[in-house]
């Protein structure tokens, strides 16, 4: 089954009304280049508390609201799905959830996932700070692909994507946030980076070394399809990109440029997949391929 992806990265900044301009006129670019799914980075919409704005005090609740309907009524008239990283307010007092909205091309909010790890911890004037964390996965199907999503932090959780794969998923939407970072920021992480080890790594943050590595290793070892959706916000860390079930990056953008990556996929295409025979055994707790057997020599593991 085929499935056109758009993957998004594009300047996030606090001003709501500026982030629906963009993912407007994106989602009008990938519908002329007849994509099925566009797919933004996290918190597109809202923007990111703590770097694009201080905190979610006096945050303007009814303009997101109202921006997020107008990308919905936007998404049946363009007949595309639309997987949009954004805040979701909560009840009184409790943090909004960091969250996905899975938008049908129907304009409806078929599912919404909320991050389930958020970094840092409630402490800290990091991310769990300022959301609550989700209980639930989400999954759904486009074109009769089953697909999931994830957000940025939860690349580091590597039970999410092998949980994913148990439900059936073909294709992974991974919204990151790993952008406009002050001096300040991208000093701290450059700098634990030894500079002599530099030229045996592809970045020099933590975030531009490890991120790309690891949606690679995903899609090899979990044989999925990645879209990895950033932020473009200066410095950005790295550029958005896609990935197949063989570990082969297909497309990739330019950092810190507002831009779409269009990628057409084939889950009936075969890749190399050097696990399939066993993954399924690996992922239930059976750790060993073929069949074991009852041998003294194998049971003595002291002698020669």
């Amino acid at each position: 089954m085929k499935l056109k992806i758009a993957t998004s990265q594009f300047s996030i900044s606090d001003d709501i009304s500026k982030n629906k301009e963009i993912i407007i006129s994106q989602m009008k670019e990938a519908s002329k280049e007849a994509c099925d799914v566009i797919h933004f980075p996290e918190n597109a919409l809202s923007g990111y508390p703590g770097i694009d704005f201080e905190s979610f005090k006096n945050f303007d609740w009814e303009l997101l609201r109202e921006s997020t309907l107008e990308i919905m009524n936007m998404a049946e008239e363009l007949n595309i799905w639309v997987i949009l990283g954004s805040a979701h307010e909560l009840s009184k007092t409790d943090k909004p959830h960091n969250s996905l909205y899975i938008i049908n091309n129907k304009g409806q909010i078929q599912d919404r996932y909320d991050k389930m790890f958020c970094a840092g911890t409630d402490k800290l004037d990091e991310e769990l700070a300022h959301f609550t964390p989700g209980d639930h996965f989400t999954t759904f199907k486009i074109n009769g692909i089953q697909c999931g999503v994830l957000i940025c932090h939860e690349y580091r959780y590597p039970e999410l994507y092998r949980e994913l794969k148990m439900k059936g998923v073909e294709v992974m939407f991974h919204s990151y946030y790993a952008g406009n970072l002050s001096t300040e920021k991208l000093d701290e992480i450059q700098k634990p980076i030894d500079k002599e080890y530099l030229k045996y790594n592809p970045g020099s943050t933590f975030p531009e070394i490890t991120m790309p590595a690891t949606m690679i290793s995903y899609a090899a070892n979990t044989y999925v399809y990645i879209s990895a959706s950033n932020t473009s916000a200066p410095q950005s860390c790295w550029p958005s990109f896609l990935v197949r079930p063989d570990g082969v990056i297909t497309g990739k953008l330019e950092k810190n440029i507002d831009s779409i990556l269009i990628s057409e996929i084939d889950t009936s295409e075969s890749f190399y997949d050097s696990t399939k025979y066993w993954r399924e055994r690996a992922i239930n707790g059976q750790y060993h391929s073929g069949e074991q057997i009852n041998d003294a020599r194998s049971a003595d593991r002291t002698s020669l």
